[in-house]
């Protein structure tokens, strides 16, 4: 459930950047400029896009690398906690079979 949720930002995002970059590019092509000056607004606007993606990329990866720690974090304090109880729950069954036996040796 959460994958689809995950591909629906994400495609909303780009969506987004699409809608950015292809309003930008229409605004500089239509704007009352020399064919030079475009392009090279053009090729600004292009490397500032790079840039800003790469930037975007970095953070997004360096948060997924945190979320991906707190949950194994949590999974292993999660797992401690478990085996912890499985532990006291043998213990305890087999409190109740000695318990049984000596019952039972009493008899």
């Amino acid at each position: 459930m959460s994958d689809d949720r995950g591909a629906g930002a994400s495609g909303i995002m780009l969506s987004f950047i699409l809608g950015a970059l292809s309003g930008a590019a229409l605004a500089v092509l239509f704007a009352p400029r020399s064919g030079e000056e475009t392009r090279e607004l053009l090729e600004d606007k292009l490397k500032e896009s790079t840039e800003r993606g790469k930037r975007l990329r970095e953070r997004a990866v360096e948060k997924g690398r945190e979320v991906l720690e707190d949950a194994t974090d949590y999974l292993d304090k999660q797992r401690d906690s478990l085996e912890k109880r499985r532990d006291r729950l043998a213990a305890a069954v087999e409190a109740g079979r000695q318990a049984y036996r000596e019952e039972k040796e009493k008899m």
